[in-house]
């Protein structure tokens, strides 16, 4: 897809949420179903999902885990997004990879070092890109590939999280 079809694609959807802003609130949803062997299976567009404990917490490393996820949804996110981006500026790219890397230490989920915090520390996105475009566009693309992946900005800037019980559900 081009920037002209790029745009095309885009433009009615564009004007819907401009004249109707609610139309563009959309509710997303994952469920998972919690499974014998600390594990919780998703059912994703792609197919299930089994999630597990990660290694370093007493998993056995063959089932996905969550903190990979995360991280995996923010180089998908950011990998589209850029993907985007550089197609409306029309910037040609060569090639690109991102990846994403996240200290964290398990002491704290594991309740080991009640002093340390559970979940990461520090997230890491590196961009590698060749393209014969300048680097002031290419800082560009970054900048606007961070201002609008959904994922990179949810992280950045925390909502709040509600949590709702309900007993004997199916």
């Amino acid at each position: 897809m081009n920037a002209e079809e790029l745009r095309a694609a885009q433009a009615p959807i564009k004007e819907k949420y401009k004249s109707d802003p609610s139309s563009a609130i959309q509710t997303m949803s994952v469920t998972g179903t919690v499974q014998p062997n600390q594990s919780c299976r998703l059912e994703t567009a792609a197919g299930p999902v089994d999630a597990g404990l990660h290694p370093a917490a007493g998993g056995s490393g063959d089932q996905a885990c969550s903190g990979d996820m995360l991280l995996e949804a923010l180089v998908a996110c950011a990998g589209v997004t850029f993907s985007a981006v550089s197609t409306a500026m029309e910037i040609p790219i060569e090639h690109a990879s991102i990846t994403a890397e996240g200290d964290l230490d398990f002491r704290g989920t594991l309740g080991v070092a009640r002093d340390v915090p559970i979940g990461f520390t520090d997230i890491r996105l590196k961009f590698d890109v060749k393209s014969d475009a300048p680097q002031e566009k290419i800082d560009k693309l970054i900048q606007l590939t961070e201002r609008y992946c959904v994922i990179y900005q949810t992280l950045k800037q925390p909502m709040e999280i509600s949590t709702n019980v309900s007993l004997n559900a199916n």
